[in-house]
């Protein structure tokens, strides 16, 4: 499965459609990025903008909009209704398939870290990323907003970032990040036109009362349908799942001899949450997600052009697809093949003491290959982007000045690509590792060559980065890319060793 994050920043501008397009077309800016929604509103003077895709895509979107946001927003001179600290208020981050919230957790981190870093902007972190228990709560780290805060951040201990000096930025303010889970939006309507029925039921299932945690209740009268609602916000499903909110809401419903008329989902809902009602209503035994009809035609439906025209496209005379592009896809057939070694052992009663662990894997491993196969496209993309801000006129001061600006971003994002396939290499590397020690002893070669493969990929991005350091103006940030990834080759080249040692040692003859 691949691995899709959804993000919905909030920025501060709900008046001026130009700039909100410009914070869109930031968003979705690096590829591998789809823009679900975006609202206005001018009286909040707020907009808030829904996108999704690949973790690293969305988290570079990301990046580019918070600058694009500081650039464009002042909030010396922001007024609106909406409470708020920053020209980007705040960045939450929603695991929506093949990812953990941890993962998610550890996404948001790192572009908090970035965001303070690149454009010297104080972050602190809130929902399941916060360090501190009260920072959890929105209104906590918002409270008296801008004007108060750069006042306060530099002089209230209580009030100092989790990223960057205690010193707000003077135009863009500060950013809140973090990781929640998927809220989900269920009514459950009732056959009665009696509110009270409704507010009882509300009331025993909210968790404010003392019903199922991560649920908001309410209960209301819907005229039109001469029927009454539970309304109910979902802010955890994998901890309260739709199926146990609406079987209370049923059971309570029942103490006053109603029945359910009917349910409904508004907006959005993960897949995984509709397994989970599938799953219990169905009373299903070890179900999982891959016996979906729809989700194993995606994986073994080829989305692009087969391999052939890849490898032709390599050999011609032409600087994209390059090392890059081939080191990703040397990646994506590495978590293939552990995706192979773990279907060989998930489901089968053999091996059913470790069936979870295995499909565990053999998700995060689907997801891996996934974005490497992206991460192959979007290289190529990245290169040309180089070619072509070189290849931009230099007649004038002005045009001098464009063009390196224009090479500057280009050379960036294409050292931020090849990093990208090296963390996705090295995270491939750690699940084949964990794969072979508990998966079917029949492919364990397979798995170890996957791992050869892994770690190519990963050396070989880590070349691509080098060889970009040199062009860049940023030393920090080169500097931080050389350290990653020397850091990421360490490991990579330990485990691989590990594997090799293994693999030797068990070999006949020894």
């Amino acid at each position: 499965m691949r691995q899709i994050v959804e993000c919905i920043p909030n920025f501060s501008e709900g008046r001026r459609a130009d700039v909100v397009d410009a914070l869109a077309g930031a968003l979705v800016a690096p590829g591998g990025v789809a823009l679900l929604d975006r609202e206005m509103d001018a009286a909040h003077n707020r907009c808030v903008i829904t996108v999704a895709g690949i973790p690293e895509s969305v988290a570079d979107g990301v990046l580019r909009a918070v600058g694009k946001a500081a650039e464009l927003i002042d909030l010396r001179h922001h007024q609106g209704e909406h409470p708020r600290i920053g020209a980007t208020d705040v960045v939450p981050f929603v695991p929506i398939a093949g990812m953990t919230i941890e993962e998610c957790v550890a996404l948001s981190e790192r572009v908090a870290a970035e965001i303070s870093n690149r454009f010297g902007i104080p972050v602190y972190l809130y929902e399941q990323s916060a360090r501190v228990a009260a920072r959890q709560d929105l209104a906590y780290i918002r409270k008296g907003e801008f004007e108060i805060l750069r006042e306060e951040i530099s002089t209230n201990p209580d009030r100092r970032p989790d990223f960057g000096a205690a010193a707000i930025h003077p135009s863009a303010g500060a950013t809140v990040v973090g990781a929640r889970f998927p809220l989900i939006a269920y009514n459950v309507y009732l056959q009665t036109s009696d509110l009270k029925v409704a507010q009882a039921a509300a009331r025993a299932v909210r968790n404010s009362s003392g019903g199922l945690k991560y649920v908001k209740a309410l209960g209301f009268e819907i005229k039109e349908r001469n029927q009454v609602q539970v309304s109910m916000n979902l802010t955890n499903y994998e901890g309260t799942p739709v199926f146990r909110a609406f079987e209370m809401v049923r059971r309570e419903a029942e103490r006053f001899g109603v029945a359910v008329a009917s349910s409904e989902i508004v907006g959005l809902v993960p897949q995984s949450a509709l397994n989970d009602c599938t799953e219990y209503y169905l009373r299903l035994e070890g179900f999982s997600s891959r016996q979906i009809l729809e989700n194993r035609l995606a994986e073994a439906l080829p989305a692009k052009a087969g391999i052939e025209d890849f490898i032709s496209s390599v050999s011609a005379p032409t600087p994209v697809p390059g090392g890059g592009s081939v080191s990703a896809l040397a990646g994506s057939l590495a978590a293939a093949l552990g995706e192979m070694v773990a279907g060989l052992t998930e489901g089968r009663k053999k091996f059913q003491t470790v069936h979870k662990q295995a499909a565990e894997i053999h998700g995060k491993l689907s997801a891996a290959a996934a974005e490497l196969q992206e991460l192959a496209r979007e290289d190529a993309r990245s290169y040309e982007a180089v070619i072509q801000a070189f290849g931009m006129p230099k007649e004038t001061k002005e045009q001098q000045s464009g063009r390196a600006e224009a090479i500057e971003s280009a050379t960036r994002h294409a050292t931020e690509v090849p990093l990208r396939t090296a963390r996705a290499a090295a995270r491939t590397l750690e699940l084949l590792e964990s794969i072979l020690a508990i998966g079917n002893p029949n492919a364990r070669s397979d798995a170890a060559v996957g791992a050869q493969l892994a770690h190519a990929a990963l050396k070989g991005a880590q070349y691509n980065v080098l060889i970009n350091l040199s062009g860049l103006k940023d030393t920090a940030f080169a500097e931080s890319c050389r350290s990653e990834m020397s850091n990421l080759a360490r490991r990579s080249a330990s485990i691989l060793q590990r594997i090799d040692a293994q693999m030797t040692a068990d070999a006949p003859g020894h």
